[in-house]
């Protein structure tokens, strides 16, 4: 038996099965990619096909309409396998990797705010130096009167530079050193790392090489970035970034653990990351900076806890269950020939460390560039992403702690979410008196709107709260021509009619979806307050709040302050620090002393388990509701009309 994919935009794929088969199973396996935040559990709706051939045995689901369903429409997770079927996958469902919006890392205002961390990290004393180097050598060839072997002769060449030190030839240096000093007539280029006493080689080849290279890493769990760098200059050489393959097995980290606690599962995620993810974008740079990935001599990695079990192939399971212990916070002993990764195999990769099960080595990196280590003032660090983490203190102490906010931030949870790719309304504001919606669209110009991305839900929920369509609690209190009721008269804002939308589908925002929100800003603004009070300290006591993660760059603060997601400070408060793992696991790859100062920042941190805390879950329901059910705390937002 046999499923045909046929994908829109691609050429077809077929796989073989069995009847039965679970047909988003099939597509993992055919590395089809069908975006499922749920992990096909059915809560999402989010991984429609078209069936056009053949049979499969589905079940009723409240995402798919009677008329759709009789035109093949189904939920590629509740579908069984029945014949020889052929399956159509619209490009909405295969974009949200290839096609997601990243933060430009080459935009002036992404480059200005990563410039500014690293000149932030030198005025705090941080020393951009490591011990990387790149010998240009020049041998005599041997003789019948010389008869000195490769490797002493290699030895001794290295010691005339750097003096009486040890010299460490390990085995891929040793397999390929008669070749490469004949192919160059023992005129060579050996690059290692020379610590002192001792100098490592990690690579020989041609005089005209000296590139010494790192290689820096952000792996959300929606998008990776990723940049490589003179080791010696810092000088970035290239940049680039994805959507992180793993997405197809879940949006968030609980569902993907789920998915590497199955047989087979652990290399699933782990290939989805290192060969889908990592590995073509390491060849794109390499590409572009003109370099040998053997070149890359040491990789640094922020990302969270969970990632960090899925990237080197370790059970993640112990993670969520009780009494949340990893298999590691800190570990150096990772090689890039361990992870198979394009680059030298004796590279070892840095690792930013863990604090606890969800807040990772993203957040530790993020507070290294974030600088809140050295500073007087009371700040607060908030990571907007899939997850929510947060970091308040100063030089004195660190609190840290990670809310529960769900996907909603990712358009999982809400009907015509999505994340930020093309055809995403990600800006809206509406007109008080018509109701009427103007939108920003992710794409082109005269790209038609397909669904709604975090910053975008956010927008559209404070202008209705503005506007008076709806009420505190999320329903709707105004009738109008862009506020529908279903039969059993649940209120719906309507962004786009169907021949309006991308995909002939109406797009809307419903009282469910408006529940599901208020309930993940609740999260956040409920972590804020409870890390608050576990040090006894209030709202105004906070002197600035760093805004970090792919969703922070599209948010409008006002409106985030508007619906109670953010606290209510003055504006200048604000400051969105872009991709702050990214820029710390920068720091780390050029700079010993802030690889050193970023496990420092990790062992001073104190992580606060919110599920455990007492009054946590008080203020999580004091905080379902638009702005929250005390005024006092958001004095400046807008009044509910």
């Amino acid at each position: 038996m046999k499923v045909v994919f046929q994908i829109e935009g691609a050429s077809p794929v077929q796989v073989e099965c069995n009847a039965g088969d679970n047909l988003l199973e099939l597509a993992r396996r055919a590395n089809v990619a069908i975006d499922a935040p749920c992990s096909g559990n059915g809560s999402c709706g989010k991984c429609r096909v078209k069936l056009m051939e053949g049979q499969v045995e589905s079940y009723p689901s409240r995402h798919i309409t009677d008329e759709e369903y009789e035109a093949g429409w189904r939920l590629s997770c509740s579908c069984k396998v029945v014949t020889d079927c052929t399956v159509f996958v619209p490009d909405i469902a295969s974009a949200y990797q290839s096609r997601m919006k990243t933060a430009d890392l080459s935009s002036p205002e992404e480059v200005a705010i990563f410039e500014k961390a690293q000149n932030d990290l030198k005025e705090s004393g941080i020393v951009f130096d490591n011990d990387f180097m790149a010998l240009e050598l020049r041998m005599d060839a041997p003789s019948a009167d010389d008869t000195m072997p490769d490797n002493e002769r290699l030895t001794w060449a290295i010691q005339a530079q750097l003096g009486d030190v040890a010299v460490e030839i390990p085995y891929i240096v040793m397999a390929k050193l008669a070749s490469t000093l004949r192919q160059y007539d023992f005129h060579v280029v050996v690059k290692g790392e020379f610590l002192g006493d001792r100098f490592a080689c990690m690579e020989i080849c041609d005089p005209a090489d000296t590139a010494v290279v790192g290689c820096a890493i952000d792996i959300g769990t929606t998008t990776v970035s990723m940049v490589l760098t003179d080791l010696k200059t810092g000088k970035i050489l290239a940049k680039g970034s994805s959507g992180n393959g793993q997405i197809r097995y879940g949006a968030d980290v609980i569902n993907r653990i789920i998915e590497q606690s199955k047989p087979g599962g652990k290399k699933k995620l782990q290939d989805a990351i290192v060969k889908e993810t990592l590995t073509p974008i390491l060849g794109n740079l390499c590409k572009t900076a003109n370099i040998s990935a053997r070149s890359i001599l040491r990789l640094s990695v922020g990302s969270n806890t969970t990632m960090n079990h899925l990237l080197i192939g370790v059970d993640a399971d112990p993670v969520r269950m009780d009494p949340y212990i990893p298999s590691f916070f800190g570990w150096d002993g990772l090689k890039a020939g361990d992870l198979k990764l394009p680059a030298n195999p004796l590279a070892q990769v840095v690792i930013a460390p863990n604090i606890g099960s969800y807040v990772g080595g993203d957040i530790t990196a993020g507070t290294l560039a974030a600088g809140l280590w050295d500073k007087d003032e009371m700040s607060l660090f908030i990571d907007l992403g899939t997850n929510g983490e947060l970091v308040f203190g100063n030089r004195d102490f660190l609190m840290s702690c990670a809310c529960s906010a769900g996907p909603a931030f990712e358009g999982g949870d809400i009907s015509c979410g999505m994340r930020a790719t093309d055809g995403a309304v990600e800006a809206c504001t509406i007109d008080k008196d018509t109701m009427e919606p103007s939108l920003t669209v992710i794409g082109d110009p005269g790209q038609r709107v397909v669904g709604i991305c975090g910053s975008g839900i956010i927008d559209i929920i404070s202008e209705l709260y503005r506007c008076g369509i709806i009420n505190a609690r999320g329903l709707f209190a105004r009738e109008g021509a862009r506020v529908r009721r279903d039969q059993h008269g649940m209120g719906r804002y309507v962004i786009a009619d169907a021949e309006e939308s991308e995909t002939g589908r109406e797009v809307s925002i419903n009282e469910v979806d408006i529940d599901n929100f208020i309930r993940a800003k609740a999260a956040i603004f409920s972590a804020i307050d409870t890390l608050l009070r576990s040090v006894d300290m209030t709202v105004d006591m906070i002197d600035h709040v760093y805004v970090a993660g792919g969703i922070g760059s599209g948010i409008n603060m006002k409106n985030a302050v508007n619906i109670g997601m953010l606290p209510d400070v003055e504006p200048e408060k604000f400051s969105y620090i872009g991709n702050s793992s990214l820029a710390g696991a920068y720091a780390m790859v050029v700079s010993n002393q802030a690889t050193e100062k970023c496990a420092e920042v990790a062992s001073n941190m104190t992580y606060l388990e919110l599920s455990t805390y007492p009054g946590y879950m008080d203020s999580f329901v004091a905080a379902c509701f638009i702005p929250h059910t005390d005024r006092n705390l958001f004095p400046n937002s807008i009044q509910e009309c």
